[in-house]
């Protein structure tokens, strides 16, 4: 069943990624991104995070990258072969950061965001895939084209509608 990073959360507190199962009364059920997956309910406690709305602080005009996008420059420059060894000093983790996304703050941005960028790409990439997480971002784009034309087309039509209306009362009324 292919998910996308609108339905993968990050649990405080927890290591890994989890999908949104559903809905609950008193909070959301979670289903592990793991080979051998464990339900837990996450409730008002829980600091829970949508991967879909985390993202990379940037010193460039825009402020920040979204993390699918993040994910999305690392699949096309390295794919399943991230250029890290098996323990990277913080040096390695920021020198593959800069090479991923070269003006991502580095005052804002620290070692530990980037070892979770890096786990979190290994799990997705298994899990999830990346046609999922660029096309989050693109339909989240459309819908608000979307809804933008929907309220100018209904602006335009209520004057009408008016008229309209206000030509009725006074044919009834003649």
């Amino acid at each position: 069943m292919p998910i996308d990073l609108r339905q993968v959360a990050a649990v405080s507190g927890q290591s890994g990624l989890y999908r949104v199962v559903k809905p609950t009364r008193t909070g959301v059920i979670l289903e592990s991104l793991e080979d051998t997956p464990k339900t837990m309910v996450a409730q008002a406690r829980h600091r829970m995070s949508l991967l879909d709305e985390i993202s990379i602080y940037t010193t460039d005009g825009e402020g920040t990258v979204p993390l699918a996008e993040v994910f999305d420059r690392v699949n096309e420059k390295y794919g399943e072969d991230l250029p890290l060894g098996d323990k990277p000093s913080n040096e390695d983790y920021k020198e593959f950061m800069s090479n991923v996304l070269p003006n991502f703050d580095e005052e804002r941005v620290y070692v530990s965001d980037m070892k979770k960028l890096v786990s979190w790409y290994s799990i997705v990439r298994k899990h999830v895939g990346f046609t999922e997480a660029a096309t989050s971002e693109e339909s989240k784009a459309e819908k608000k084209t979307a809804a933008k034309k929907e309220t100018e087309a209904k602006k335009e039509k209520e004057p009408a509608e008016k008229k309209a209306s206000g030509k009725k009362k006074s044919e009834k009324e003649a």
